[in-house]
């Protein structure tokens, strides 16, 4: 199928743009893949270190025979649901390497925080900061270069970026990033969203709400919504980086085990059949482009136009929130899974999954197939379905045919909307991203008078006393990443819900970051620059007419542009948001910046 010529073009200019970056990018790992293997050219003392641990049968094999050794990045805590089973992982995969002739070790664990549990509080304000820490983890991990290729173990909202960009730094090996899987459907979200809307109203209390989400989030594995956990999984299989069709199986179904196995065998498939196609090969412009492509067309997370901006700067790739705009006017959307849609990813999986997704946007010439991936049969592997071998041993896959539920996945000639999910907004407020796939198309033009907050507290409390039982653009400011360290305001969902619930046109603007699960409220998010460097959101005054139009794409102060230009800008002290029980990621951000600035000799090359 013939490409579509804006798919072409905005690939051609990212090409264009990245062409240094990418091209240096290339030479060192490049570089890398041709020195010896670690275990031979490092010190005898560093080789003892290295595999001390290992039983005596492994550490013969790959001292004396040379076979291939796996690092295995784990992400694996028992807190977070997505990430609990991944603490049976390692032995499977070591078991595995082992019948293939090779080794497998354990080389970093890698910090992992639930957003879900976080949502609110003080510590969502290090939550975006935990990508860094995770890439950096990594890549502590990776450091020890005694390793040939590596499997990545990660599925949430921060992890997967963070794996990512940590792996992309040693490009130069094969890697295969292993998800766990959804938790099976418990309470349904907009079952969970209605009692949550109680909540905020005082109709039900603790209690209530309390069983309630405990009935959605019940047991191991993802939340089933589609949120920024699960768009990274989409875009994992998009990119060719899982085994095809490993997204959405659930932990506990035999499969997934046997597909962690094989994983292990794609990993050594690269190595033994001496294909070239390490990570940072793979991740190349067109790699980049569909997962944007396949963000678009499932109404994927507006957190994801930070972290692959960051994820393509690690392989030498410079893409903006411009690309992710043209790409949307053409690249329709096919899926309409929760906060889009009622339906789970579940439902998503039954209904066709990412295979669907893929093929669809294959023929439509909405997709590069000509890419490398994991997989030597490249991405059309990626739009079939595994299933048990013969005899119920090993793997299959099988090819899809038309959406088990054509309201949950359509095909491209018959999308839900011919637009993708996600659209920028730019005006004299700055430029932000909104999610219009989940806001029902009545509610993609909001004017009204803006009611200014400095801090998502003090919109609670407004809700609370009554206050906004109007027409109203809520502007939570002072919370972009110099302010704050950019948390998620999630917990504002249920209250402007109601509001606009009864009947009142309502729109949340920000410099802070939604979670991949708000929906049906017009957000205008990530607004940039932010108040905390002077961005016009400090400009802003209670009363001001402010209109966002998702149509047009604009974000405005219908504010004279003498008085605007001539309006100070707003101030906020630290003392302000310590008494909000805040402050914890500017905090980190301030230490950190003082360290770098300090090791750098006043030079902070890093920010």
């Amino acid at each position: 199928m013939k490409l579509h010529p804006v798919l072409e073009a905005v690939t051609e200019r990212i090409r264009q743009r990245s062409a240094s970056t990418r091209s240096a990018y290339l030479a060192r790992i490049d570089a890398a893949a041709r020195k010896d293997r670690g275990a031979d050219r490092m010190g005898c003392a560093n080789v003892a270190h290295a595999f001390a641990a290992l039983p005596n049968d492994d550490k013969f094999k790959v001292v004396a025979e040379r076979v291939p050794n796996i690092a295995i990045v784990n992400s694996y805590n028992d807190m977070l649901s997505a990430h609990a089973p991944f603490g049976a992982f390692p032995p499977i995969i070591k078991d595995e390497a082992r019948k293939h002739g090779a080794t497998a070790q354990v080389a970093a664990g890698v910090p992992a925080m639930c957003d879900g549990v976080t949502q609110g509080t003080a510590g969502m304000e290090l939550s975006l900061f935990s990508r860094d820490v995770i890439a950096m983890s990594t890549a502590v991990g990776l450091s020890h270069d005694v390793f040939d290729a590596a499997l990545m173990l990660g599925i949430c909202d921060k992890i997967v970026p963070g794996l990512l960009i940590g792996a992309l730094h040693f490009g130069h090996l094969p890697m295969v990033f292993v998800p766990g899987g959804p938790m099976p459907s418990g309470l349904s979200n907009t079952e969970k969203a209605k009692v949550r809307e109680q909540a905020a109203q005082g109709l039900v209390g603790r209690e209530e709400l309390l069983e309630a989400e405990s009935k959605a989030y019940h047991t191991q594995g993802t939340c089933t919504f589609y949120g920024t956990a699960n768009s990274n999984q989409m875009l994992m299989e998009a990119m060719g980086l899982h085994v095809p069709g490993s997204a959405f199986v659930q932990p506990q179904q035999a499969l997934r085990e046997e597909l962690t196995r094989e994983a292990v065998r794609t990993a050594l498939g690269i190595l033994k059949t001496r294909r070239y196609a390490p990570i940072g090969r793979i991740v190349d412009e067109r790699c980049i482009v569909n997962a944007m492509a396949a963000l678009l067309a499932t109404g994927g997370s507006t957190n994801h136009l930070i972290h692959w901006v960051a994820v393509a700067r690690s392989a030498g790739i410079v893409i903006d929130w411009d690309d992710f705009d043209r790409l949307s006017g053409v690249v329709p959307l096919l899926a309409r899974v929760y906060p889009n849609g009622s339906a789970d990813v579940n439902a998503f999986q039954e209904a066709g999954g990412p295979g669907y997704v893929i093929r669809e946007l294959l023929d439509a010439g909405l997709m590069h197939e000509d890419v490398l991936t994991v997989r030597e049969g490249g991405l059309r592997e990626f739009t079939r379905e595994p299933v048990p071998g013969e005899g119920g041993r090993g793997l299959a896959w099988r090819d899809l045919g038309a959406s088990g539920d054509d309201s949950v996945l359509r095909p491209a000639p018959r999308p839900f909307s011919p637009t993708g999910g996600l659209k920028l907004l730019t005006g004299n407020l700055g430029r932000s991203v909104i999610k219009v796939s989940a806001v029902p198309e009545d509610r993609h033009v909001v004017e009204a008078p803006a009611r200014i907050f400095d801090s998502q507290e003090g919109l609670q409390e407004a809700f609370k006393a009554g206050e906004l039982n109007r027409d109203v653009v809520c502007v939570v400011r002072w919370q972009g990443p110099q302010a704050n360290g950019m948390p998620e305001l999630h917990k504002l969902t249920p209250p402007l819900a109601v509001l606009q619930g009864k009947g009142f046109r309502v729109a949340l603007v920000t410099d802070g970051r939604m979670s991949g699960a708000s929906g049906k409220v017009p957000a205008a998010i990530h607004v940039s620059p932010e108040a905390g460097a002077g961005g016009p959101l400090a400009r802003l005054r209670d009363g001001d007419i402010v209109r966002l139009d998702a149509v047009a794409g604009t974000l405005e102060a219908l504010v004279d542009a003498g008085e605007w230009e001539a309006r100070e800008l707003a101030t906020i002290a630290g003392a302000q948001v310590e008494d909000n029980g805040h402050g914890i990621g500017r905090e980190l951000f301030n230490g950190m910046r003082r360290n770098a600035l300090e090791a750098e000799g006043g030079a902070c090359t890093w920010l």
